[in-house]
């Protein structure tokens, strides 16, 4: 499987990134990988809260700024993943502090989030979220992948 058969693109809409794009785009591949998937086309966009806010409000009826959203495209029977996917990095910033992690980490998190929602995954919205399945493989590949794209120090 050739990675150009995962296509991912990440892009910001007129926000810092305090990740490289490319480290995020790589990032997305190996999650995709690992969780064999062969053919993809995903678009990663990092967004302001204002934009994020809306996104929210329009499709998912909640209101405020929300950390990532996925809008996975096609069927759970396609064999071609398809999403756009939205991150704020604002939101990942505060989420970030309020766990005690790295806000690089965060983000790393979230696009591993994303692209896990891309594949069909999904988690409760309550407190079992983060003892889902879903929130324990991508903690284990966030662990796994995002270590060995970031350098230790």
């Amino acid at each position: 499987m050739s990675p150009a058969e995962r296509a991912v693109a990440v892009q910001s809409a007129g926000v810092r990134s305090p990740v490289a794009l490319a480290k995020l785009t790589e990032l997305a591949r190996r999650v995709l990988a690992a969780q064999r998937i062969a053919r993809a086309m995903i678009s990663i966009t990092l967004v302001n809260e204002r934009a994020m806010a809306r996104l929210n409000r329009e499709h998912l009826g909640h209101r405020g700024a929300t950390d990532v959203i996925t809008f996975k495209l096609g069927s759970e029977a396609d064999a071609f993943v398809l999403a756009d996917i939205y991150i704020c990095p604002a939101v990942a910033r505060a989420q970030a502090y309020e766990h005690g992690v790295g806000v690089r980490e965060e983000i790393a998190r979230l696009v591993v989030h994303g692209t896990l929602h891309a594949c069909g995954w999904d988690h409760p919205v309550d407190e079992y979220r983060t003892t889902s399945p879903m929130w324990r493989r991508q903690e284990q590949l966030l662990a796994r992948l995002w270590t060995s794209l970031t350098p230790a120090k």
